[in-house]
């Protein structure tokens, strides 16, 4: 443990953020701060180090309550709607909330976007807005996978940032649709996370 304590004591005195300690299974409690062990840098008069500061262990926060009926309820709605969501941008080009019985001509003639990645992008997203919303986190959420890109549209049309961003895609009937009919489409949005993706910052593709 030393050695780890050692670089997150640097990473605190070089940044002046919190560097956190912790096992990957336990992820989503050592962000919240609830698990792991969290250091940070405070200032000390006199000390030798070049920034005059030290470093100082943290206590974890108690772990929440577990998540109640109604919470895993409402997040596995959401979970569903961002999945379906992302299957309708890569398949369909008319239809989008499939109230008529499925033709051909609604079916995209060129398939792009990727859905292996995207329920697990979702999930991920899902669970991290329930953690922003009950601890106040500052969270950046960094997608590995760019081929993801329908479900970070997703996501980001659910939450209602698209439609702050992009007017025109709003969340009736018709914005669906156009949301649907342009990805991946000429003209439309890329089947990767791109610079038009609302809420999205992509970097290093």
């Amino acid at each position: 443990m030393g050695p780890k304590v050692a670089a997150a004591c640097h990473f605190a005195e070089q940044t002046g953020n919190v560097a956190s300690i912790g096992s990957l299974d336990d992820i989503a409690a050592v962000l919240a701060g609830t698990a792991g062990t969290h250091v940070r840098s405070v200032p000390r008069a006199g000390n030798r180090q070049r920034d005059g500061a030290t470093c100082r262990t943290l206590r974890p926060r108690p772990r929440p309550a577990p998540l109640g009926a109604d919470e895993r309820r409402l997040i596995d709605r959401y979970w569903a709607a961002a999945n379906y969501l992302t299957v309708a941008q890569i398949y369909l080009a008319e239809n989008a909330l499939l109230r008529e019985p499925l033709l051909a001509e609604h079916i995209k003639p060129r398939l792009l976007g990727h859905w292996g990645t995207s329920p697990g992008l979702s999930l991920i997203y899902a669970h991290l807005n329930r953690l922003i919303n009950r601890t106040a986190a500052d969270i950046l959420y960094i997608a590995g996978p760019g081929h993801g890109g329908p479900a970070m549209v997703a996501n980001v049309y659910l939450e209602g940032t698209y439609s702050e961003i992009y007017p025109n895609v709003g969340t009736d009937l018709a914005g669906l649709r156009r949301l649907v009919r342009q990805f991946s489409t000429p003209g439309g949005i890329p089947s990767h996370v791109g610079r038009p993706d609302a809420g999205l910052d992509p970097r290093g593709w």
